[in-house]
This record gives structure tokens, sequence and C-alpha cells, in this order.
């Protein structure tokens, strides 16, 4: 069921409003704008990987349209850590607006300065780190360390004249990370103690009982395995998890491999974090694809991306045989991420692709090659009991997460009435230490389609479903309307719907009868022609060929 739109009322002084405008019922596209006073504060703008029935689209933005009025009242963005469903929006924001301040931490900043690079952006940055405390216009904010799959990843607080603020972004509790820094719990309860009125937090494993595994437990794993290959080794992962990297590299060393970086984000990543210390190459280890040729199948590891089955990605070229990069007897593949929800059957194609080619395909299902970056129930338990908000607002994460997330609040002692299950538009307003939904927004999905933003529409998307998976039907005729004759004509070609065109011959003289009939009734206009064409093929195609193809019928009045 759809929740009805309705506006928000004008926003009184000295009261915030918060609007997610992406995150909430899906996994991606992660943004919520806070206003107060005339001002914007915007949290994170990231992306949304398309799925089966995005045909042709390469991302999904936030409906920026809803602020585009209002650019010059942002004050900074703040990007909570550098994944892609995080920080992959910017560019499009800031196409509209360059000026706008960037905050975040250093690896963070230094990953989407590049992105922007490629977008001639020259973007202005202010870097943070834990424990800092900074002020954008009526925004007071303080960044909490906190742990994921990515470092330098940071929650903030936002202090208003409403109140206090708690976003955690993505985060999870694990108690023995991989470069030792762990989730602040200590800077969570002294902003408890101060008084937490809205606790927006991470959702994306709230249904998942205890508490998330140790990511440290992963580097043996990936030793054995690759220990036991005899062939190449292949890594899929994010482009961006740069300890999963450091386990790979770190792994092909102990078995006498060389790495090599597959993928322009992954190269252009890593390179990154090597160059700020976030990653530690050993010696010798990494070689480039160009000089890899003379090194045997047995002492090579190749990090690619392509982990969640996107078509173009290094993983999928491989698995379709479109990659200098062959795979074959004797080879393994390791997938080495959780699947996005919406990607399972991109991610299966590409294992059965590959098996068929002979590989040892190892993945989360049947090995322990991958921990989540985000918080189980155990810990979220944890947070709530810790922080004992007034309010709270799950984010990031389908519907069911945000119910189960919402569902372990109340049972820490929330009242119901005080948690807030959104969706993308959802208007809440937090003032004198309460949080209540004043207004439904209509949140549309920006496609970026090559070059074009927002111009592809859901209607093109439900054409480019019907052309795939039905087909395409033209009917070319040539009517003389002051005769009511037919030139020439009825011409059918047909692509996806029958394997020959003289299937269409017998629906070719009902065509003629239909058009000639409409012409001595005084039909003359060619418009007027073509729908009686294409009811009359439509008919016959639903019925006879049980189809529902796309037809485009081409009526030439001489």
């Amino acid at each position: 069921m759809t929740t009805p739109h309705y506006a928000p009322p004008a926003l009184e002084p000295g009261t915030l409003r918060v609007t997610p405008l992406g995150g909430l019922g899906e996994v991606g596209r992660n943004m919520t704008v806070y206003e107060i006073d005339g001002k914007l504060l915007v949290v994170d703008c990231g992306v949304l990987f398309p799925e089966e029935t995005h045909p042709g689209v390469d991302l999904i933005l936030p409906d920026i349209s809803k602020i585009e009025d209002r650019l010059g009242d942002i004050v900074a963005v703040v990007l909570t850590h550098g994944h892609e469903d995080h920080i992959g929006g910017v560019p499009y924001l800031l196409k509209r607006r360059a000026d706008i301040p960037l905050v975040g931490s250093r690896l963070t900043l230094a990953l989407v300065e590049a992105k922007l690079k490629e977008h001639r952006i020259r973007p202005v940055l202010h870097e943070v780190a834990e424990g800092d405390r900074t002020g954008f216009g009526p925004f007071d904010l303080e960044f909490v360390a906190v742990n994921h799959s990515i470092p330098d990843a940071l929650a903030v607080a936002i202090r208003t004249a409403a109140g206090l603020v708690i976003g955690t972004g993505d985060f999870k509790m694990d108690q023995l990370p991989l470069d030792g820094r762990i989730t602040d719990l200590r800077a969570f309860a002294r902003l408890g103690e101060e008084g937490v009125d809205l606790f927006m937090t991470d959702s994306t494993n709230a249904d998942v009982p205890g508490f998330t595994p140790l990511e440290k437990d992963i580097g043996p794993v990936l030793e054995r395995v690759i220990a036991g290959s005899r062939g190449k080794v292949v890594v899929a992962s994010f482009s961006s998890h740069v300890h999963r990297v450091q386990q790979v590299l770190d792994a092909a060393q102990a078995n006498g491999r060389r790495v090599v970086l597959l993928g322009r984000s992954m190269v252009r990543n890593m390179k990154i974090a090597s160059e700020l210390g976030y990653l530690e190459v050993p010696e010798g280890v990494l070689v480039d694809l160009k000089k890899s040729g003379d090194i045997p199948d047995h002492r090579i590891v190749y990090m690619s991306t392509g982990s969640q089955g996107e078509p173009m990605a290094v993983l999928s070229r491989m698995a379709n045989r479109e990659h200098q990069v062959e795979i074959g007897d004797g080879d393994t593949v390791i997938l080495a991420s959780s699947l996005i929800p919406g990607n399972e059957n991109s991610v299966y194609r590409v294992i059965n692709g590959l098996m068929r080619l002979g590989a040892n395909v190892v993945h989360k299902g049947n090995a322990k090659v991958h921990v989540s970056g985000h918080a189980a129930a155990g810990e979220l338990l944890y947070c709530y009991n810790i922080v004992q908000p007034r309010n709270v607002m799950p984010i990031h994460g389908e519907y069911r997460h945000l119910v189960a997330n919402a569902a372990l609040a109340i049972e820490t002692g929330v009242p119901q009435n005080r948690t807030i299950i959104g969706e993308n538009g959802t208007v809440v307003d937090l003032r004198d230490g309460v949080a209540r939904p004043v207004g439904q927004l209509d949140i549309d999905f920006i496609y970026v389609d090559g070059s074009s933003v927002g111009k592809v529409t859901d209607d093109d998307l439900r054409d480019r479903r019907v052309l795939a998976e039905e087909g395409f039907i033209s009917v070319i005729t040539v009517v003389e309307t002051s005769l009511g004759q037919i030139v020439s004509g009825p011409e059918i070609h047909a692509k996806g719907v029958a394997e020959a065109d003289h299937v269409f011959d017998k629906i070719k003289p009902q065509i003629s009868d239909a058009l000639e009939q409409a012409m001595r009734e005084g039909v003359s206009d060619h418009h007027q022609l073509q729908q009686i064409v294409r009811r009359t093929i439509g008919r016959w195609v639903g019925t006879k060929l049980r189809r529902k193809a796309m037809i485009v019928p081409v009526v030439v009045v001489v």
C-alpha cells in the first residue's frame, strides 16, 4: 500500500525538520536533509544501483529536485563514509552548486575528490576526524568514530536549537577491528547523558539476531582457500573495501602469489588508500595487469570489481569470456561480499557462468569469506540502551529492516509513538523533545542513463522492459484516403515475437479490411488510422501469440 502524499505545514521557527530523500525502503542512495531557521544541512548523497527492472540505467540518484530551488540555503554536505551509496550522488548535486562545503574524514574526502575530478569539479573540502566539533550555520556538528567495512567512517551528532540528533551512518561494533578503530560507545554514552532527542540508526542488519562476526576471522579463510587453489585466483569485492583488499594482499603474500588490481575504481581507490596509509601493500606483491602475463596461474591473484553481478564490471565480463583474464578448470573465484537486496539474480547468473567455465566459486553461502559491515540486532540493542533516545527513526534499509529496527527500539523502552517508521519523503519535525511526521513528499527515482540525468522516465523503462520481454512489431501501410484504398502494405516486421515474419500473413487481410472500412466511413487522419492498426494487430497478437509486444504502426497518407 502506497503512503498518500500530503504537504507539510510551514516550518515554525526553532523547529528542526528532517526529510530523508533516499535510503528508506531501499539499500542505497542515502540522503537526509535537515532544516532549521531557513538553512539546510545534507547528510550523505549516495546512489542506488539498478536492478533488472531498470534496463539501460547506470545509476539511480536521490530526488535532488526536492531541494533544487534551495541550493543556496545548503550550509554543508556531511559525508559519513566513502561508500558509493553515500557519496556517489555528490557530483550530480555539485553540478548544480559547486561551492557547497563537503565535510568528511580524510579518506572519505579523498575518495569523493577523485570522483569529482572525473566530473571536472573542484570541491570545497572541510576535513574532520572523530572528536571534532564544528559549526555550519545553525548546525553544531560533532563527529564520532564508528566501525564499518571501510576505514574512517563517522557518525554525526547534530545540535540545533530544537535538540540533539545522532545519525549513525553505516556502522557495526566489531571489537577487534583490523585497523584498531572501534565504534566509540563512550561518546554515544556521553551524548546520551546530554539527551538525544532523535536517534537515526543503521537498519541494514536489524533483522539478523546476535552480533556481526569479526572481520579478522576472514583473513585465515581467504589464506586457506588461496593455498588450496591450483590455478589462478580471482577475488571480487567492492572497490572501496580497503580491509578486504588488505586481507587479500596478505593472503597472497603468504602463499607466494602476486596481486593484480582489476577495475578502474578498484585501482583508483586502492591507490588513494595506499597513499594515505590506510592500505599497507607488501613490497613486491602488486603487479600491473600488463606485466602479469608471464606469471604462472598458480602464482597470481586478481582482485576485481563485480561482486554484485554488474553487467559491465570485471567479474561479469570474465564469466562471459569478454575479459583478457580467462577463467578455466582449476581456477578459483571468491566473492568476498554480501548480496545487496535486488542483485541476487545477477550474482547467481555470474556464478553459474563461472562454474560452466570450470571455476570453483567460493562465496558467503559456502565459506566464511565475508562479514557484514552493519550492526546486527544485538549491537543495536546495546546502542539503544546506551543512548536512551527520546525518539527513534530507523534509516538505511528496506522496509522490513526499518520495522525490525523499530521493534528493537521499542523493546528497550522507547515508546511506540516515539518510534517513526518512515519512507523516502517522510517529513519529520522535532520540537520540545517530540519528533512527529508532518508530511509525505512524492519522491521520484532520478535515473542516470549514459550522459542523461533525470530524462529517462518510468514510462521509458516500461517500454524497455516490454521490448526486452515481449518484443517489437512495426506495421507500415501506405493509403490513398480520397479513394479509400491501400496503396501498399501492410508490411510487418517483428523482433523477439515470432520465429518468422510469415506468421503474420493471417493478420494482414484483417488490417487491410479495418483500414478500408475506416476510410469508407470518412476517417482520413493518419493518427486515427494508426490506432486502428494498433488495435487490430494488438488483439490478434494477444490472442494468437499470447504476447504483449510493443506495436509501432505507421500509416502514410498519399
